[in-house]
């Protein structure tokens, strides 16, 4: 029974961690997606300000899909930790 609880315990305390960033300028992105394996995860997107919640930890490839004129443009290995949100600062897209 003991033997149980310690596994149902480790089950449910596993923690997420995020990304966020900012995309430079604020409208220049229209989409940002972080790929690690199979899993896609899309950003959140305020005023310039991306979000990830809920991110398993692992190493992350960011894809940013620019709005014209800007360019589509990749962040590579962004790791994210348990219960940790990693900042990548600012993007700054180019034309």
């Amino acid at each position: 029974m003991l033997a149980l609880l310690a596994g149902l315990f480790a089950f449910t305390s596993s923690r997420s961690g995020g990304i966020r960033g900012k995309i430079v300028p604020a409208d220049g992105a229209d989409r940002v997606v972080a790929v690690s394996g199979k899993d896609t995860l899309t950003a959140q997107i305020s005023r310039g300000h991306l979000t990830f919640n809920n991110v398993k930890a692992d190493t992350y490839q960011i894809l940013i899909k620019g709005r014209a004129p800007y360019k589509d443009t990749s962040i590579e290995n962004v790791a994210v930790i348990d219960s940790t949100t990693t900042d990548i600062g600012d993007i700054k897209l180019v034309q």
